[in-house]
């Protein structure tokens, strides 16, 4: 669901069902100390590796040993991948629309022998409706625009703790100063950047302010 590459013709990585034709490839990177190994595939965001905005948003997140996260928009699972070692006795929910890559992120968890997260199929919060987690995690689908972004946004907070927060990654060019002012209205107080290199910026906007989490 994540992207800032564009989609092959005709169609674009917020799609259930691709038409592009199969062309798995493997991709590796290291995290915390391991090698992880993944599939990619053609018809999903980032099909020939990692992409530097989600790069960044792996290296900025910071979670807790038991938290229970979203990685919303997983594509081929690298963010939920990466949550789940930095949460080793947390829960980790993957979600994506495209069933491709449902099914790359299912194969890449059990390659990296991965026993704490799942991945479920659907849009938006459509897979985790009426659950809530300390983090969501995103790289969101910019080019499906402005308004699908802002529905994003809007729904996160009923789906995150009390203490919980929301990391997103995007750049100059996909509006994330929008996106970030848009934070700073509806998370006042919150809202930082966790991240910033080569144009992207990594947002985090918490549900409540610090003096409101340490009375």
């Amino acid at each position: 669901m994540a992207g800032d590459a564009e989609p092959p013709e005709g169609e674009h990585y917020f799609t259930e069902r691709p038409r592009s034709a199969s062309r798995p490839v493997d991709h590796r990177f290291l995290y915390r100390g391991r090698v992880l190994t993944f599939s990619v595939d053609a018809g999903i965001f980032a099909a020939h590796g990692l992409d530097p905005g989600t790069d960044l948003l792996i290296e900025s997140f910071e979670l807790g040993p038991t938290d229970r996260v979203l990685d919303l928009g997983c594509g081929w699972g690298a963010v939920g991948a990466a949550a789940a070692r930095a949460a080793p006795r947390g829960q980790v929910i993957l979600t994506d629309v495209n069933r491709r890559a449902v099914s790359l992120a299912r194969r890449n968890l059990r390659r990296n022998d991965i026993s704490n997260a799942e991945v479920r199929a659907g849009s938006l919060f459509e897979p985790v409706r009426d659950e809530r987690f300390d983090a969501i995690l995103t790289n969101p689908p910019y080019h499906v625009g402005r308004p699908f972004l802002l529905k994003l946004l809007s729904e996160a907070p009923a789906h995150l703790t009390d203490t919980g927060a929301l990391w997103v990654v995007g750049k100059g060019s996909q509006g994330i100063r929008f996106y970030q002012a848009w934070l700073e209205e509806h998370f006042p107080g919150t809202v930082e950047v966790a991240g910033r290199r080569s144009g992207y910026r990594v947002l985090l906007a918490r549900r409540a302010p610090p003096e409101s989490r340490n009375p």
